[in-house]
């Protein structure tokens, strides 16, 4: 035994004196696999450590994952009495650890307690109960049942009613139907138990109920309906319900066809053709990518269909799936099927930041399945995040057999590391920081996206083959025929036409511009600014309001610095102004902060909110050509600069966008855009962490911008012939359908039959 304890005290101090967070994750199975050696005369010693670690919440994390390891009594017990711990990432990480053990009816009540608080917990927690009711359905369902005659909250009940889906068994099964039934019960609780009877076709009560309510009106009834799509029941044409009726069809239409079907989705996206959401919440550069690579994709020889998967209403869904009215809608081609099908799926809460979305499991699972199995057969289903709609996909995907794709990333390794390097997250924080952006979960859900996935794509790096290993433990040399090196792309016709016409209005041409709107939209928020600062150049930034992507760094960057406020106005596009989410809220807070600090800032900074992208590409075009003139002059001056402030960017397609713009742009050293802007000639590759490092980029940005001459042409020339050949959405498009058809000709037999991280 000492010689035991002193191998468990060697990997702890391994684990103590591993100096970068990322490395303490990766070797945090170390720990588990000597206390699983160890056996019970570890459990003393973890739970020590668990109780002692208060100032390294890492160390204490990996004692409660490696508990999990130990199957005796009294490793169960202090796993059990940690679902109640007063530190919340100890409860999460407890309710993560049980799911690979066999139930324990002591723990169940506590987990119960999980759902019903909600959140990351809640997730955690409704999974394990899922997995544990394979084994023991009526005791769970009815500890569910005794909550929900406790009087929880109606956000709690519907937690508690989904998780209540979860169960077989009668039991549950009654219990659902009397919430669906029960015209006292709130309507969000009602939603959630009727969107599970569409998972028990073999019970003759809630086939009934469906029936009765798929022929009613409103939010339950289609939700009722998408229950009855899933369970193929038949309904009257003439009910109210008709224009979108679910009664699946013999056929989609399909006959003849030889090409692929894929799917791609983003469920953190409000995805639209026109775009008209992107910068709101976390609609980035992904659902800009996502519309015009599947229109790009079409293209190709051998693709047939796109489909493309975002969130959305219940009554958005049905319309999209075979059999409704609006089956046939924009996007269809000669033969009158719908080629790139943007499909909504319903979610049933309220639109989320991706870090908050992971309570959508079920729902995103229910939703993805529905649509895989309606719109296909689908070939090859591409993943790009790990977030919730990846991880329900990938599972939805093990089960239906369908080989998948993933973008593979160091996200969020690559930021853990930047916040490490900083010194903005530590061994103490840590915990308290996993409490809300879940980076544990999502280094092993990366992990095992990886392990799943029939083919990895990257993204270019300078030292791509060193930071996977570094980052991520992933010698992509091992087998290098998994992995394929696929640059994002842009529509460069877009910023084309949108700089033209900015070229053409700055030179006072009558003619050109399809639509003025955009430009008059720019020129009424810079007239608003007092007089003085009329006629100065802009530097522009574009993205989400997020911290990842620095947007309150960059107002510091430019408020603080006297010279950069006097050269130009600060203009920052995206965000939902109007109904800030709680990061936008935050990054909000901060810039407001700054003004505080720098009062005299206020007058050159514009928040713009998000704008569609056709409305974005025309303001780069005036960033770098000025604005119309006026007879007091131009409200903006040319050249102006695009400055990027993101603490990681894995490629950049604003940053893309920028440069086809013709504008010098300010990015972070690191990730894809060392692969493609030239330090100090086309752009600035800087250190985004810190403010200093973003003023540093910006009047080196700004002094070249301000040099006219063929220098100007030749960087400008370099600049776009480069995004023309090598990063264009249709060439992105044509290397992804090599990939595809390659995963699709293969044999794909996967073993996986469930998914978890």
């Amino acid at each position: 035994m000492d010689l035991e304890q002193t191998l468990l005290d060697q990997t702890l101090a391994r684990l103590h004196e591993t100096p970068f967070i990322l490395d303490v994750l990766r070797s945090a199975d170390g720990l588990a696999d000597a206390v699983d050696r160890f056996g019970d005369d570890s459990v003393p010693a973890l739970v020590r450590l668990i109780a002692e670690e208060a100032d390294d919440s890492l160390t204490a994390i990996t004692a409660v994952h490696a508990l999990a390891r130990i199957y005796d009594e009294e490793a169960e017990l202090a796993l059990s009495e940690l679902l109640s711990s007063d530190r919340a990432y100890l409860r999460e990480h407890a309710a993560w650890a049980f799911w690979t053990r066999l139930p324990r009816l002591d723990a169940v009540s506590r987990l119960v307690r999980g759902v019903i608080g909600g959140g990351f917990t809640g997730a955690l927690a409704e999974r394990t109960l899922q997995q544990w009711a394979l084994t023991a359905p009526d005791h769970i369902a009815l500890a569910l049942e005794g909550a929900l005659a406790g009087g929880a909250p109606a956000d709690a009940r519907a937690r508690l009613a989904e998780t209540l889906g979860l169960i077989p068994g009668s039991v549950a099964g009654r219990a659902l139907c009397a919430l669906a039934a029960d015209a006292q019960e709130p309507e969000v609780v009602r939603v959630a138990a009727m969107a599970a009877l569409g998972d028990r076709s073999s019970d003759a009560r809630a086939l009934a109920l469906v029936q009765e309510y798929a022929e009613q009106p409103g939010l339950l009834g289609d939700v009722a309906r998408l229950a009855a799509y899933d369970i193929e029941l038949a309904l009257d044409p003439a009910g109210p319900w008709a224009s979108v009726s679910p009664a699946r069809p013999t056929g989609t239409g399909l006959a003849g066809r030889k090409g692929l079907t894929v799917a791609q989705l983003f469920l953190h996206a409000d995805i639209d053709r026109g775009l008209t959401r992107a910068g709101a919440g976390d609609n980035g550069g992904i659902a800009t990518l996502l519309v015009r690579l599947g229109d790009s994709l079409l293209a190709e020889p051998g693709i047939d269909r796109v489909i493309t998967l975002s969130r959305g209403s219940a009554a958005a869904s049905l319309a999209v799936l075979p059999g409704a009215h609006t089956w046939l809608s924009d996007g269809q081609d000669a033969d009158g099927d719908a080629r790139h099908i943007l499909a909504p799926v319903p979610l049933l809460a309220e639109a989320t930041s991706t870090a908050s979305a992971w309570p959508a499991r079920v729902a995103a699972e229910r939703g993805i399945r529905r649509a895989l199995l309606a719109l296909g057969p689908v070939d090859v289903l591409h993943l790009r995040m790990a977030d919730v709609g990846s991880m329900a996909a990938a599972t939805v995907a093990a089960r239906l057999g369908i080989p998948v794709v993933f973008t593979l990333a160091p996200d969020p390794h690559g930021v853990i590391h930047a916040l490490d390097m900083a010194g903005t997250l530590t061994r103490a924080s840590f915990g308290t920081v996993d409490e809300h952006e879940h980076y544990w979960f999502r280094t092993r859900l990366v992990q095992r996206l990886a392990e799943q996935a029939v083919h990895t794509v990257l993204f270019p790096r300078p030292d791509l083959r060193n930071d996977l290993r570094e980052l991520l433990g992933i010698d992509i040399d091992g087998e290098p025929g998994r992995f394929t090196v696929v640059p994002e792309g842009i529509d460069v016709s877009v910023i084309e036409t949108a700089s033209r016409e900015a070229r053409e209005r700055a030179q006072g041409s009558s003619g050109a511009a399809a639509s003025t709107a955009p430009f008059e939209q720019l020129d009424e928020l810079v007239a608003a600014l007092p007089p003085h600062r009329h006629g100065l150049p802009l530097a522009i930034t574009v993205g989400r309001l997020h911290h990842v992507k620095g947007m309150a760094t960059i107002v510091e960057a430019w408020a603080a610095d006297p010279a950069l406020r006097t050269a130009s106005n600060l203009i920052i596009v995206g965000g939902d102004l109007g109904h800030p989410s709680a990061d936008e809220q935050g990054q909000l807070d901060r810039i407001e902060r700054t003004l505080l600090e720098h009062p005299e800032a206020r007058d050159g900074l514009i928040l713009a909110g998000h704008r569609p992208n056709d409305v974005v590409a025309r303001w780069l075009g005036v960033a770098r050509f000025g604005s119309a003139p006026t007879a007091g002059g131009p409200l903006v001056a040319p050249r102006g600069v695009y400055v990027c402030g993101s603490l990681k960017e894995e490629f950049g397609i604003a940053l893309l966008e920028a440069l086809a713009a013709g504008l010098i742009v300010i990015a972070p050293n690191g990730g894809g855009p060392a692969t493609y802007i030239a330090d100090g000639i086309t752009g600035f590759l800087v250190d985004t962490r810190s403010a200093d490092g973003i003023r540093a980029g910006l009047h080196g940005a700004c002094e070249l911008a301000a040099a006219p001459g063929e220098a100007d042409d030749a960087r400008i020339s370099r600049a776009q012939h480069l995004v023309h050949s090598e990063f264009t959405v249709s060439a992105m498009a044509h290397a992804l359908t090599a990939v595809y058809s390659e995963v699709a000709g293969r044999s794909h037999e996967s073993a996986v039959t469930e998914y978890a991280p």
